[in-house]
C-alpha cells in the first residue's frame, strides 16, 4: 500500500451505501465520501496547486474529512484548522505554512474574512462539486511514493511558536495496520469521537474507519459537560468503541455520571495522553466488567500512539498503570543525560524510533534536528524521536511513564514529578480531579483541584501533608469547580499557572 487513500477505495466498494462519518450536521456514505473527496481532488488538479499544503479550515464534520482525503488525492497535504483555535494561533499557522489554497466551509468566512490570508479561499461546497478528472486523479496517483506527506498538524511549542508535524503516508499506515488489531477494529466497529480534528489524535478514528468499513460519529463538545446526556448519546447511537484523553473519562467518573447511567454499548475503551486517576479508572471497570481497557501512549512526531497495554488486572489506587509494550515495527529505548540506557528500573527519557517516526517539523530544521536526533548505539542511520517524556521499564519488561520532563522541577533542592503530587491528590477521598503547576520566579508549588461537595480544604491540606514530605508539599491550594481544559480536552495547566500569576498581582 502506497497511499492512505487506499483504504477509502477498498472500502467504497464492499459498502458503499453505509454511513462513514456522522455529526451533528449530518453525515456522509462512503460513496458520497469518496464522489466529494475525488472532486476536491480533481479540483486543485485544474488549479495546478501539487505538492503544497493546502489549509482545511472547517468545524468538525464529515465534510471535513472529505477535504482532508480530496487534498490528498490532488496530491497535496493538508493543514487542519478549526475556529475554536485562538486567533492568534491562527495567524501563525498560516506564516510558518503560506499555504497555496484554504478550504473553508460557512462557520470559518467571517473568520478569514479579518486575517487577511494572502491566498485563495475558496468554498468546499463549491469544489466538491467539481467534475472529477479520474485521468488526472490516476496521473498523481502513480507519481504518489508513500513517503510523502499526508498532513501538518500543528503542537504547542515551548518557545510559544507551534511546530507543524508533519506526518508522511507510510508513517500513517504503518501506525494504522499496527494499531487496530490492538483495538479490535472491524467492520462492526462504532467510535464517538472526541478529539478535534485538527490534532492527530483523530487519527484513532478516522483512518481505521475508512479500513474497515465502520462509522464515526463526531460526538457534539457540548456534551461532555453534561456526562450524563453524554453517555444517552452513546448508547442511542450503539458507540462500541472510544478513545478519548484521561481526563474526558476522569470527569465522567469524577462527576457520579456512571452511577446515573451506564453506557452499556461500549466494548473497547482506550484512553492516553494523561494520567488516569486510578479511582476514576474502577469506577469505569466496575461499570463495564465486561468491556476492554486500554492504555496507549505516544507523541503526535510518532504519529500517534506508541506503546500499549490491555488491561487484565485490578489496580489498587497507589499503583500505576504501565504505558506497556512497543507496538509492532516499533522500538522503544530509555536513555539517561549522557546517551546510556539506565539500569531496569530507573527513569530515562523515552525515545520512539521506526516507521512511525514523522518527518519531522515543517520548514523548521532546527528543531527538527534537535528532537530527531542519531541513535547513540547504532553504527548506521538510526534516527529515534525524543520525546520529552521520562519513564522506566518494570520487572515485568513493561514500561511505565514518570512524568513530563518539563513537568519535574527543582525545588528546596529536589528533584520533583509534579505528576507525583497530583496522584497522592486524586486518591484523598472527595478529590476528582487535580493539577499542580510551579511558579518557578517565586518557587511555590500550586495545586488546583476539583472535590465532591462537602469536601473541606483543611481536610485535602491535612492529607497532603500526611501522605508527602514537606519539600513535596503545595504552599496553596485552591478548590474549583472545574478545570480547564485545552481544545485537545487535556487539563490547561498554562492557564492555571497564568490565573495564579494574575491573582499575585491583583
Amino acid at each position: 500500500m502506497t497511499v492512505v487513500l487506499e483504504y477509502l477505495e477498498n472500502t467504497v466498494k464492499a459498502t458503499p451505501e453505509k454511513n462513514a462519518f456522522v455529526g451533528e450536521n449530518g453525515g456522509l456514505t462512503f460513496a458520497e465520501l469518496y464522489e466529494k473527496s475525488r472532486a476536491v481532488g480533481s479540483f486543485l488538479h485544474e488549479r495546478g496547486v501539487y505538492k503544497k499544503p493546502v489549509v482545511v479550515f472547517m468545524e468538525k464534520s464529515a465534510d471535513m474529512v472529505a477535504a482532508f482525503l480530496g487534498v490528498a488525492y490532488g496530491g497535496c497535504y493538508y493543514v487542519p484548522l478549526d475556529a475554536e483555535m485562538p486567533t492568534y494561533r491562527i495567524r501563525q499557522i498560516f506564516e510558518a505554512v503560506s499555504p497555496s489554497l484554504v478550504i473553508r466551509d460557512d462557520a470559518s468566512q467571517q473568520i478569514l474574512a479579518t486575517l487577511e490570508v494572502p491566498c485563495d479561499i475558496l468554498s468546499f461546497a463549491d469544489i466538491s462539486t467539481c467534475r472529477i478528472n479520474d485521468p488526472a486523479l490516476a496521473t498523481l496517483r502513480q507519481a504518489a511514493i508513500d513517503t510523502d506527506p499526508l498532513y501538518v498538524v500543528f503542537t504547542s511549542g515551548s518557545t510559544g511558536t507551534p511546530k507543524g508535524v508533519t506526518a508522511s503516508h507510510r508513517s500513517v499506515i504503518d501506525y494504522i495496520e499496527q494499531l487496530c488489531p490492538v483495538l479490535g477494529v472491524d467492520e462492526t466497529t462504532v467510535f464517538g469521537n472526541q478529539s478535534p480534528l485538527y490534532l492527530d489524535a483523530c487519527l484513532k478514528e478516522l483512518i481505521p474507519t475508512l479500513k474497515y468499513g465502520a462509522t464515526t460519529h463526531f460526538i457534539p463538545k457540548s456534551l461532555f459537560m453534561f456526562p450524563v446526556k453524554l453517555i444517552q448519546y452513546i448508547n442511542a447511537h450503539g458507540i462500541n468503541t472510544i478513545c478519548w484523553v484521561a481526563s474526558a473519562l476522569g470527569l465522567v467518573a469524577a462527576l457520579g455520571a456512571l452511577d446515573k447511567a451506564t453506557p452499556h454499548t461500549l466494548r473497547t475503551i482506550a484512553f492516553g495522553s494523561e494520567v488516569f486517576a486510578i479511582k476514576h479508572l474502577n469506577r469505569w471497570r466496575k461499570a463495564l466488567p465486561q468491556a476492554r481497557f486500554i492504555h496507549l501512549y505516544g507523541p503526535t512526531e510518532a504519529t500517534g500512539m506508541s506503546l500499549y497495554y490491555i488491561l487484565e488486572r485490578d489496580f489498587a489506587e497507589h499503583e500505576t498503570v504501565p504505558i506497556g509494550r512497543p507496538f509492532p515495527n516499533t522500538g522503544v529505548l530509555l536513555l539517561d543525560e549522557n546517551g546510556d540506557e539506565p539500569p531496569s528500573g530507573e527513569a530515562g527519557e523515552i525515545c520512539i524510533r521506526g516507521t512511525c517516526l514523522c518527518l519531522g517539523y515543517f520548514n523548521d530544521p532546527a528543531r527538527t534536528q534537535a528532537a530527531f536526533v542519531q541513535n547513540p548505539h547504532a553504527p548506521f542511520l538510526d534516527l529515534l524521536y525524543k520525546t520529552g517524556d521520562l519513564g522506566r521499564r518494570g520487572a515485568d519488561s513493561l514500561y511505565y511513564f514518570l512524568s513530563r520532563k518539563d513537568h519535574q522541577i527543582k525545588h528546596m533542592g529536589y528533584r520533583i514529578e509534579l505528576t507525583e503530587i497530583e496522584w497522592v491528590a486524586t486518591r484523598i477521598p472527595g478529590v476528582q480531579l487535580a493539577c499542580a503547576v510551579f511558579d518557578d520566579d517565586a518557587s511555590r508549588i500550586i495545586l488546583y483541584y476539583m472535590a465532591e461537595a462537602g469536601t473541606e480544604k483543611s481536610a485535602v491540606q491535612a492529607a497532603l501533608k500526611a501522605e508527602l514530605p514537606r519539600y513535596m508539599q503545595p504552599h496553596a491550594l485552591f478548590p474549583l469547580d472545574s478545570l480547564p481544559q485545552t481544545t485537545g480536552g487535556k487539563i490547561d495547566r498554562v492557564t492555571l499557572l497564568t490565573r495564579y500569576k494574575e491573582s499575585k498581582v491583583k
